[in-house]
């Protein structure tokens, strides 16, 4: 059972501390706002333990590169992921589910959590994604724009409605004009490209990061309706976040310029 205990502190790491939180895990700001939390102003608070980060499926990839290099730099540390969809990720977290850090693909599925006042303060975003089309390596159906997608006889997958993913891929449906029926909705921009993948199904509407982390896997056609319908990726330390020293460092490096560098490799945009 999940006792809850009182609201923490909410901590900061401003962006210029970024040298010091990697040599001796926490720095000291005076600065306040909208973002990631940093240890209570002291350089004391060394960051040690497992720092537990639920995050958008789509973040996966360079999630796990930015915990691998936050535990080179801070030896003895562990981060431990949970990726899914952030709906069922936020619904965990209201739930009183353990978590440190939470890191979704949508301002809505982050409202849930901070309309329960689950968050430590405001949440920053950190980085924006849009859609692109996966097809079968080869793209043998020819698809080439988001109206082939409504072509008789074509198998495409959707992310469920109520997940971020699902959400952009209805409103550059919208957009498009385009109306069809999926052969399946998936719970997480993952299961949609599994799909394609395993050519269980022709395309499916997924980010271009993961089509990008899939190369060789599948094929991505860009189509001009994704950029009605780009996510803003917001990030925030939890209120009773078991670690939240730990906490507060890991969002201060996906929001510095070396977790920004990562994110941008893996094809996400600027916030």
């Amino acid at each position: 059972m999940i006792t809850r205990t009182g609201r923490r502190p909410r901590l900061r790491v401003a962006g210029g501390c970024l040298a010091a939180l990697l040599t001796v895990g926490a720095c000291s700001s005076g600065s306040s706002g909208s973002g990631s939390a940093s240890a209570s102003g002291s350089a004391s608070a060394a960051v040690t333990g497992t720092v537990t980060v639920f995050a958008a499926a789509s973040l996966k990839e360079s999630f796990t590169t930015l915990g691998q290099q936050f535990e080179q730099a801070h030896p003895g540390t562990k981060v431990v992921f949970n990726f899914a969809g952030s709906d069922a990720l936020a619904a965990s977290i209201v739930g009183g589910a353990p978590a440190d850090v939470f890191a979704a693909a949508s301002p809505a599925t982050m409202k849930t959590v901070t309309d329960k006042g689950d968050a430590a303060g405001d949440p920053a975003t950190f980085a924006r994604n849009q859609l692109e089309i996966a097809t079968v390596p080869g793209n043998p159906q020819q698809i080439a724009t988001l109206q082939d997608l409504a072509r008789p006889g074509l198998k495409v997958v959707l992310c469920a409605k109520e997940v971020p993913c699902g959400a952009a891929a209805q409103k550059a449906l919208a957009a498009g004009n385009v109306q069809l029926t999926p052969v399946s909705y998936e719970q997480d921009v993952k299961g949609a490209l599994t799909k394609v993948e395993l050519q269980e199904a022709d395309a499916s509407l997924v980010y271009q990061t993961d089509v990008k982390s899939a190369a060789g896997k599948v094929d991505g056609v860009p189509f001009a309706e994704a950029s009605s319908a780009i996510n803003d990726y917001p990030i925030a330390t939890l209120a009773h976040a078991p670690n939240s020293a730990g906490a507060a460092a890991f969002v201060a490096l996906v929001e510095s310029p070396q977790g920004r560098q990562v994110l941008a490799d893996a094809g996400f945009l600027s916030p």
